[in-house]
């Protein structure tokens, strides 16, 4: 079941901003990615998710609910990118008023408390006033209030962007964790990095549209590179395999390249091809592509795509 389906969703701004017309459909069990340049629309499509804005146009369902309803958000956590908390309760009188909004039975809550505090790394600090708080404590909060009613959709924007290195490995081990209990967690971040580590499947948007989704890992159009440092003469023409290629740096009679080719198999035959010409290889290294690469690569494609001339 798609735990999360929109169809040709738009949010608009007096026609301007928002989003414009994105069908996405997201499964259970799995880390989704958003992502988008500042201004793209990304925290818009959140809200408009969890009918904190009404769409101009189009539909959205999660769980199978009609975006807006009660219904749609009975199981469904959030934690914004911007928030604040009243700062005069202690972290654990905020739990327990978000416990009291959810519904949690009284006979469950205490345990689920110190359940969601444990797995946010704030055991005991909990007891603290908020007002005395560290940015990265506030997030860690957040976040325990993100899962308290224990959903299974969780909506995270920006959940790393308060943390040091060691809280942003705590947040990535569970959103793991997470998803490894069968939940669905959507994930808005601008850290490439931390979106890459954790999630499988990407949407990728760019002044309000979907330009792309999917496995990320398949979302580049160039299947292999590699990088070759040689010595010898060496020059174009290449085989036609070779989809483009680079010359880089040149020194103490060596030259490095770079090679695309059409797909991972063919590395070989290049190395093959550099022995033919006999020329002496000294590296050949395949590059693999990130996340980064991904995203840079749609994103220019999209802006070039947006100046082709049509007349």
């Amino acid at each position: 079941m798609d735990v999360i389906r929109t169809n040709s969703l738009t949010k608009t701004y007096d026609g301007k901003g928002g989003i414009k017309d994105v069908t996405l459909s997201i499964g259970e069990g799995i880390v989704y990615g958003f992502l988008g340049p500042n201004g793209s629309g990304k925290s818009t499509f959140v809200r408009t998710l969890l009918g904190l804005m009404q769409p101009t146009s189009g539909e959205g369902f999660i769980l199978g609910e009609p975006i807006g309803t009660v219904k749609s958000r009975e199981q469904v956590g959030y934690l914004p990118e911007l928030f604040r908390y009243p700062d005069w309760l202690t972290g654990r009188q905020l739990l327990d008023a978000h416990a009291e909004l959810c519904k949690i039975p009284v006979r469950n809550r205490n345990k689920r408390i110190q359940e969601v505090v444990e797995l946010v790394g704030m055991t005991g600090k909990e007891k603290g006033r908020i007002s005395g708080f560290s940015k990265g404590m506030s997030q860690r909060i957040g976040l325990a209030c993100a899962i308290l009613n224990d959903p299974k959709v969780i909506f995270l924007d920006e959940p790393t962007s308060a943390l040091d290195p060691i809280g942003r490995k705590d947040v990535r081990d569970l959103m793991v964790y997470l998803r490894d209990q069968g939940k669905t967690v959507f994930l808005n971040s601008h850290l490439l990095q931390e979106v890459e580590s954790v999630c499988d499947h990407v949407s990728i948007v760019h002044e309000g549209e979907l330009i792309v989704q999917g496995p990320w890992r398949e979302l580049m159009t160039i299947e292999a590179q590699v990088e070759v440092v040689t010595e010898g003469a060496l020059a174009a023409p290449f085989p036609a395999f070779v989809v483009n290629y680079q010359k880089g740096s040149e020194q103490g009679g060596r030259t490095r390249w770079l090679f695309q080719l059409e797909q991972e198999r063919d590395i070989p035959k290049i190395l093959h091809y550099l022995s033919a010409q006999r020329v002496n290889v000294f590296e050949a290294k395949p590059i693999i592509p990130h996340l980064e690469d991904v995203f840079m690569h749609w994103v220019n494609h999209k802006k070039e795509s947006a100046y082709v001339d049509h007349r």
